[in-house]
């Protein structure tokens, strides 16, 4: 079982606090499991380290703490973040032609190969979503690529940019201020108002990214 504290927020909603990224996931897929079959429709809106679940006016939230309760007691913290991808994987090609993927190969003593074969050859997984319409903060990929964030961030980051900060990948859906390191460009459209949903990476989504030839 996992440890998980759980607050009222309000009179529709609780917030779930967990000690992981992974632990979130694996909190909300099986608590959406247990509503769904018990005929509840809930929102998660997962962080960092919490997940708050939403519920219809006038649902139960005993029921909804039960649920999560009841999750958490199944949860192996062995088995956390070591569930491989099910389902459709979103392939997001990328040209590596970043400004930093020569200082992230430094980071990392690396070649930048070898950064773009790291960067390819893991699965990531949608967290959650922040910064921007469409932004996804991308998680469990190479640890190798873990890296800081530019001493000085760049005030200008255009959109399309996928980039690395921590242990986290992404990709800028438009131009903006940014301090992540720059090791690549895309042209997937993150966001989308016609589309539904608008974002096309969704919490614990499944994504890889695929080397595009150089120009």
């Amino acid at each position: 079982m996992i440890s998980v504290r759980v607050l009222t927020m309000g009179d529709s909603a609780v917030l779930a606090e967990l000690q992981s990224i992974d632990e979130v996931l694996a909190l909300i897929a099986a608590v959406r499991e247990t509503l769904t079959a018990a005929g509840e429709s809930v929102e998660f809106v997962p962080g960092a380290r919490t997940v708050l679940v939403r519920a219809r006016p006038g649902t139960d939230l005993d029921t909804v703490r039960a649920a999560i309760g009841a999750a958490a007691l199944t949860i192996e913290p062995a088995t956390v973040g070591a569930t491989p991808p099910v389902g459709d994987v979103v392939e997001i090609p990328v040209r590596y032609d970043g400004p930093d993927l020569g200082e992230v190969a430094r980071l990392c003593a690396l070649t930048e190969a070898e950064v773009v074969a790291a960067h390819t050859g893991t699965p990531w997984r949608v967290a959650f979503g922040g910064f921007a319409p469409g932004f996804a903060y991308l998680v469990g990929g190479d640890p190798r690529l873990e890296v800081p964030r530019r001493a000085e961030p760049r005030t200008r980051v255009p959109a399309g940019s996928v980039a690395l900060a921590g242990e986290f990948s992404g990709v800028y859906p438009r131009t903006s201020p940014g301090g992540w390191q720059l090791i690549g460009t895309s042209d997937v459209v993150l966001w989308d108002a016609e589309r539904t949903p608008p974002a096309l990476l969704q919490p614990g989504t499944w994504v890889r990214f695929v080397a595009l030839p150089p120009t």
